[in-house]
């Protein structure tokens, strides 16, 4: 099947300073979205098409819906589970309390309702102090990876196995976990030239297509299964940093850049549904 897309349209001038962190919410047709950088998580309803602005008051990498207005935040050193509206906190779990250069950067929800987050060092000096966690239901947080630069995804095949990337080392890996969350086998899937850009946020869709945003490179490669790239979609900006799919057939694409604007891109292949996070509070 020959994937065929529409030319991206922007929906927001946001004007985020480092956009990250996007997510679909069907239930509440909107699409979410982060600024790192400015601490805010930003709402787009796609219906509507009204916007709202949250303030935080530490930066964020990412965020994934539990239900009505509750998240849990990956904010610079904590896991918050929080009303955004009422500002209500239920839980805050600490990540990472002998880095306190790291922050907590891409995260997202596993087909296996766990969610996935990376950490990065803060400071600029790019030193590999990253890791890739998960955290179980019980809230109890499993380091699986380690000595990452700048963690980037995840993107789920199965609920354990998955592609996860270093944006700095320009390697997209796949990596697959025992039931007990030991790894056991990590692999090169793809690495990238320095004239491609930094291999960013990713989503996969129906066929399991990789859908991957490069910072740097002013595009969203994608590429199948046996890392063939199949598709190319070019931006009128150069910082692309995470994508999703959303709208009611999960046909369309939503991204977000580092230093600007929300897009969407209309496509003939569908995503797959956003899982439920299953996480007790």
């Amino acid at each position: 099947m020959q994937i065929i897309t529409s030319k991206p349209r922007c929906l927001w001038k946001a004007k985020t300073s480092l956009g990250e962190g996007i997510i679909w919410v069907s239930q509440q047709n909107s699409i979410y979205f982060t600024d790192i950088n400015k601490k805010k998580i930003f709402q787009f309803n796609i219906k509507t098409k009204k916007k709202k602005i949250i303030k935080l008051n530490k930066k964020i990498g990412f965020l994934s819906h539990l239900k009505k207005n509750i998240f849990i935040l990956g904010l610079k050193d904590e896991l918050r589970i929080s009303d955004i509206v009422s500002k209500k906190i239920f839980k805050s779990i600490a990540v990472e309390k002998k880095l306190p250069f790291n922050r907590i950067n891409d995260g997202k929800t596993g087909l296996d309702g766990n969610l996935w987050f990376g950490t990065l060092d803060d400071s600029g000096d790019k030193k590999p102090t990253g890791s890739l966690y998960v955290v179980k239901k019980s809230g109890k947080i499993l380091k699986i990876d380690q000595n990452y630069i700048t963690t980037n995804g995840p993107a789920f095949i199965k609920h354990n196995h998955f592609y996860h990337n270093d944006s700095s080392k320009k390697i997209i890996y796949k990596i697959k976990v025992n039931k007990q969350f030991k790894k056991i086998k990590k692999n090169i899937f793809i690495k990238f030239k320095s004239s491609f850009g930094s291999p960013d946020g990713m989503t996969l869709d129906k066929k399991n297509n990789l859908w991957v945003c490069f910072y740097r490179g002013g595009c969203i490669r994608v590429f199948n299964t046996r890392g063939k790239q199949i598709h190319l979609i070019k931006f009128p900006t150069k910082n692309i940093t995470n994508c999703i799919f959303g709208s009611k057939q999960n046909s369309k694409l939503y991204v977000i850049t580092a230093v600007g604007n929300l897009y969407e891109i209309k496509t003939n292949i569908m995503g797959n549904p956003t899982p439920r996070l299953n996480l007790s509070f």
